[in-house]
């Protein structure tokens, strides 16, 4: 069994979130001497039970292993459907088990990355629900470049968020939006302080905002604007109806039937 090998896939599989209690069943699949095996690692996540099958190879040349993939399967609680999605290991853009989560909610994650030249750029990186990959099943990946010009801080800042006053926070804020977790804030708000919950954003260039309840706050914002042009057009009518007068009654008819479509 070549230790070197074995000691670098402990390291791996530490440093993408599947923590060290995998490692004697990696030992011992090793020594085993198959050509391919899997790993199973199980994780809670709030209400979640996130089930991850770990992707192990054998070079054909050698007596190295390798840990190409993993595919996470998300099962939310009294829900029978299964999210599932498989994310490749590369040397320089790996994506941890807790970013992969993050992924499958639905959330950005932003990381440095290596193009095939080598050379290092940054992203953020969302998972595309509505595209398909691959014949696998997968989901695409859509990438937001540096270059696409999304300002984490710049957004932030938009918002009256307490924690953005103290350096240490904010910076501790703005590290965990970007490893794409729904991050808990505090907003005051007329001299009131509400505990809300923030999202990056980056097709947008801007940041999801949720109430204590999970409730998006834009879209509440979007319902009580359409409430009230309703409301709006339901008096116009009204007081159409009003300034008519009685009218004859063929015609009163058909302004109720106007009313109604």
């Amino acid at each position: 069994m070549n230790e070197k090998n074995v000691g670098y896939l402990k390291d791996q599989l530490k440093y993408t979130g599947f923590g060290e209690g995998l490692e004697n069943v990696l030992v011992e699949n090793i020594q085993k001497g198959n050509l391919e095996f899997k790993l199973d690692h199980e994780a809670k996540y709030g209400t979640d039970t996130v089930l991850t099958s770990l992707n192990f190879k054998k070079s054909e040349q050698s007596d190295m292993y390798f840990f190409n993939s993993y595919n996470m399967k998300i099962q939310k609680e009294g829900q029978p459907e299964e999210l599932s999605q498989t994310f490749y290991i590369n040397r320089d853009n790996n994506i941890t088990a807790k970013e992969a989560y993050n992924l499958m909610e639905g959330r950005a994650v932003n990381k440095d990355l290596k193009n095939k030249e080598g050379e290092v750029y940054n992203a953020w990186i969302k998972i595309d629900f509505k595209v398909a990959d691959d014949e696998k099943g997968n989901f695409k990946l859509n990438h937001y470049h540096q270059n696409y010009g999304y300002d984490l801080e710049a957004s932030l800042s938009k918002h009256p968020i307490k924690e953005l006053e103290t350096p240490k926070y904010k910076e501790d804020l703005i590290n965990s939006l970007k490893k794409g977790n729904l991050q808990s804030v505090t907003f005051v708000i007329a001299g009131e302080e509400r505990k809300q919950f923030v999202e990056a954003n980056p097709h947008f260039k801007t940041v999801n905002v949720y109430d204590s309840s999970m409730q998006r706050i834009n879209d509440q914002k979007k319902k009580q604007s359409e409430s009230k042009a309703q409301g709006k057009d339901v008096k116009q009518n009204q007081d159409a109806d009003a300034e008519s007068g009685p009218g004859p009654q063929k015609n009163t008819k058909k302004k109720k039937q106007g009313n109604s479509i």
